[in-house]
């Protein structure tokens, strides 16, 4: 299949997500209280603060905080990674989590391979989208989405 690739490298997963924030304290307390992450280190460059490292009880990559007000601002809105989440009850849990922290966020719909829950911003915009592994046959295009508890999607141009 890739025999014009003379070697392929053995990878193992994703190691840590770096994204960049305006206040590391300010997202640190965010991402503990939203989501349970839990700082586990600090990290310098040339001798300077550059930012924090939190890693989440659950598992996951860690999660660098890098302090970049001006690439926090201009990244505001974009989705840098999906979280995954083992299954739609859970997903549902964390939905149901999030409304009670006031947190808003998107409905939880079926997409092409498992289930997603999008649209949660943290402190500087950033958007976070929590999704479940492949559970079934995916909708066909033109279906009609269920989101969780039966209800329709609205109707979209294509998946997410």
């Amino acid at each position: 299949m890739y025999t014009d690739i003379p070697f392929i490298p053995r990878l193992a997963g994703v190691h840590h997500v770096t994204l960049p924030v305006g206040d590391p304290a300010r997202s640190q307390a965010w991402y503990e209280r939203v989501l349970g992450h839990h700082r586990i280190a600090e990290f310098t460059e040339g001798g300077a603060f550059a930012g924090i490292a939190m890693a989440h009880p659950g598992g996951g990559p860690v999660l660098c905080l890098r302090h970049d007000p001006a690439l926090a601002a201009a990244s505001a809105g974009f989705a840098w990674f999906s979280l995954g989440v083992p299954d739609l009850p859970a997903l549902e849990a964390l939905a149901a989590r999030l409304d009670a922290l006031g947190e808003p966020h998107g409905a939880v719909v079926r997409t092409t391979r498992g289930w997603l829950l999008p649209q949660l911003r943290d402190p500087d915009g950033h958007e976070l989208r929590f999704a479940t592994a492949d559970e079934g046959p995916p909708p066909f295009r033109g279906q009609v989405l269920r989101l969780a508890g039966g209800r329709e999607a609205p109707p979209r141009s294509r998946t997410a």
